[in-house]
């Protein structure tokens, strides 16, 4: 797994967001930069703990003009429930085949409980609106993404 690094050009993508609607990183570097952040699975404990600490810290996000995006292999309707249930106030994209992830290089090996599958790497990505990554965030947890985040910003 060759994760994509801070000073490397993102990959420009079109992906289906939690409302059926065609998203571009092109589009969403046009008014903002782009935290996007790549998670294993909606609903699950350690997820929504991410996503509702992102969810509370859109002000300061915004004040700072990042927008979040969060990126997972969900179908479009699984994150709508997503999004609904935890009332996130960010987009969610669906990239059912892992495309994306592979391009920044965060699908890989995990092992769970003594099980060895591929999945997405819980890796988060600041991207100028020049489309250059300017910081990887890998070191966290759940509970202190948002905490990291808006330290590094």
């Amino acid at each position: 797994m060759q994760t994509l690094a801070a000073g490397q050009p993102a990959p420009d993508f079109a992906l289906l967001n939690q409302s059926g609607e065609q998203t571009t990183l092109k589009g969403l570097l046009a008014n903002h930069r782009v935290l996007l952040y790549f998670y294993p699975k909606a609903m699950t404990p350690g997820c929504t703990v991410q996503a509702c600490g992102l969810r509370d810290i859109k002000a300061e996000l915004s004040a700072k003009n990042v927008v979040a995006v969060g990126v997972s292999t969900d179908p479009v309707k699984s994150l709508a429930k997503f999004v609904e249930r935890d009332q996130l106030n960010f987009m969610l994209l669906s990239d059912p085949e892992h495309q994306l992830a592979e391009a920044f290089g965060v699908w890989g090996e995990k092992k769970f409980m003594g099980k060895i599958y591929d999945g997405i790497h819980r890796i988060s990505f600041l991207i100028e609106q020049d489309g250059v990554v300017s910081q990887v965030f890998d070191t966290f947890k759940t509970s202190n993404h948002h905490e990291v985040v808006l330290n590094a910003l």
